[in-house]
């Protein structure tokens, strides 16, 4: 890490935060992810060597804590770490508002799966399996184009493959129309009618829908100006 010779806290907060994706890395382990592959998950384009490396420095800072886990490792926020939580949700209440413009390159499916994974209500969605698939059909096939989420009152299990179970609810149009769904760009009414957003199911899962998934952190977040709706 590379100082920038000032005793201003800013400058000595940015120190360690301004390392290539280690405001990420933070935000995943506010966001509840604990285990190595759980943290990549949310930073998939990250190399699991640069991961590695992140969380040391993170470490040896007093922000994270390495605890043994039952042979696996479980990493843990400090007090110092858990306090970065209003800072995290500042920049993120920020940049919904201000930074708009989404490239095609800023486009994960990975990270809007795993996030939408992460956020179901369980709470709402009835007893048994219930089985959301989602077809992004603005990317190519076998590109990571086709997701399911198997939902159980205690637990979802996001696949990249077909796992077999009768489909409740299909998702179906462009990976851009479904993240600025998710984000609270465009309502799920808005975008079926005028973004290429379709569902399929039964009349009841399709009305469920919204509010079994929620939507992410920042969606409720006023912005300077809104699509009407």
């Amino acid at each position: 890490m590379h100082g920038y010779g000032q005793f201003c806290p800013i400058a000595k907060t940015m120190e360690l935060l301004d390392e290539r994706w280690t405001v990420l890395i933070v935000r995943e382990l506010l966001s509840g992810s604990h285990h190595f592959n759980e943290l990549r998950r949310g930073v998939p384009r990250m190399s699991p060597a640069l991961l590695s490396k992140r969380l040391r420095d993170l470490a040896r800072a007093g922000i994270l804590l390495r605890q043994e886990d039952g042979g696996r490792v479980r990493y843990e926020l400090t007090p110092g770490g858990r306090a970065l939580a209003p800072v995290i949700e500042a920049l993120g209440a920020w940049g919904i508002r201000w930074m708009t413009q989404l490239g095609d390159e800023d486009l994960d499916p990975h990270l809007l799966m795993w996030d939408i994974r992460r956020n179901v209500a369980l709470e709402t969605v009835p007893d048994g399996r219930t089985v959301m698939s989602f077809h992004f059909t603005d990317l190519p096939a076998r590109g990571h184009d086709r997701w399911w989420m198997v939902v159980h009152r205690d637990d979802v299990e996001l696949c990249d493959f077909d796992p077999g179970y009768p489909t409740t609810v299909q998702v179906t149009g462009p990976l851009r129309t479904m993240v600025r769904v998710w984000r609270g760009d465009v309502s799920w009414a808005h975008a079926q009618r005028d973004h290429g957003l379709r569902l399929e199911g039964s009349a009841s899962a399709q009305a469920a829908l919204p509010a079994w998934l929620s939507l992410s952190a920042f969606a409720r977040i006023e912005r300077p100006s809104l699509p009407t709706v």
